[in-house]
């Protein structure tokens, strides 16, 4: 919040851009908290959904390409480190097939995964121009939501987000536990590959 409070759109530009280069810093806040800004009078609401949206295509062309240079035998020869099995991507080849590049679109407005999908769009060779305006669509209606959302709470923002802190928290707890039962599950599954 410092950050985007003294540099403003420069912040937004390097928090889009790593956010959707798979660095875990919650665009949530970032564009909640830019359009708290907005709402202020120190920045402006649609240059946040604008800036906003092409540093994170930027950011998510960069992923794009990792999946897409790094490729399938990268991701078979080196994913057994990172838990990542044959049939792991075949499932995420079946999501992209069964519903065509509109997963990705979908993807990149959803949390958590909307980083990721970049990766796995570069990974089944999603023709870089789809991707492109498919992750702008996605991208565009979480800039929007999130900035509406924070430039509508205006000065209730930092009750709010304590309030939101504290779920964090539990939330936090609750994905460390899913996290170690899954890495359980997935070092069974790649023992058994």
């Amino acid at each position: 919040e410092s950050f985007l409070t003294h540099a403003g759109y420069a912040a937004l530009i390097v928090f889009g851009f790593l956010e959707a280069c798979c660095i875990p810093i919650s665009s949530e806040i970032t564009f909640g908290f830019a359009g708290v800004l907005a709402f202020e009078g120190h920045l402006s609401l649609v240059l946040v959904i604008i800036i906003g949206s092409a540093a994170e295509l930027a950011g998510s062309y960069v992923s794009y390409a990792v999946g897409r240079i790094g490729g399938r035998p990268t991701v078979e020869r080196i994913g057994k480190y990172f838990l990542i099995t044959r049939k792991d991507i075949q499932r995420a080849e079946r999501f992209f097939a069964g519903r065509g590049v509109w997963a990705v679109a979908v993807g990149r407005a959803l949390p958590v995964v909307r980083a990721f999908v970049s990766i796995v769009a570069g990974l089944i060779e999603v023709p870089a121009v789809q991707f492109g305006i498919f992750s702008l669509i996605g991208t565009v209606v979480w800039a929007t939501v999130f900035s509406v959302i924070g430039y509508e709470l205006g000065s209730a923002w930092q009750t709010v987000n304590h309030y939101v802190s504290i779920g964090g928290y539990a939330i936090i707890a609750l994905v460390v536990l899913a996290i170690a039962a899954l890495v359980a599950y997935r070092l069974r599954e790649v023992r058994k590959e």
